[in-house]
């Protein structure tokens, strides 16, 4: 199960990144090298999130379907409170545009999300264990 969320992971990441480069120059455009830090900086931030999501519940699938669940909820309740806590803490910052930051964190999020779900739906996977042990 590992390695079709390898390869969702992988086709999702392919399809994200033009958007990612739009994103950043698009940014770099309208703010110059504040938005680009901005727009780097959220992809960065997105990237990480959903790479550590997918190794997460990748892991835990190898155990139980509800252990990949408990992962799920908990990399996604953990990525609420560090995207809290980072939002917290830069939101005065002059470093870069925040604005252009979560303009591109959603565009990158939306994409992967569009794109992972298309991938998840065409990869053929076996959802009944026919070895198993009855």
């Amino acid at each position: 199960m590992l390695g079709s969320y390898a390869v969702v992971l992988r086709r999702s990441a392919m399809v994200t990144a033009p958007a990612a480069l739009i994103m950043i120059a698009v940014s770099a455009a309208v703010a110059g090298s504040n938005g680009a830090i901005g727009s780097v900086l959220a992809v960065v931030l997105v990237a990480v999130f959903f790479g550590l999501s997918m190794l997460a519940v990748g892991l835990a699938s190898r155990r139980s379907q509800q252990a990949a669940m408990a992962a799920a909820g908990l990399t996604y309740l953990v990525k609420i409170v560090v995207l809290l806590f980072l939002v917290g803490r830069f939101q005065n910052s002059t470093a870069f545009d925040d604005r252009l930051f979560g303009l591109t964190a959603i565009v990158c999020v939306l994409a992967y999300t569009a794109a992972q779900v298309g991938w998840s739906m065409r990869l053929k996977s076996l959802y009944v264990e026919p070895d198993r042990d009855r």
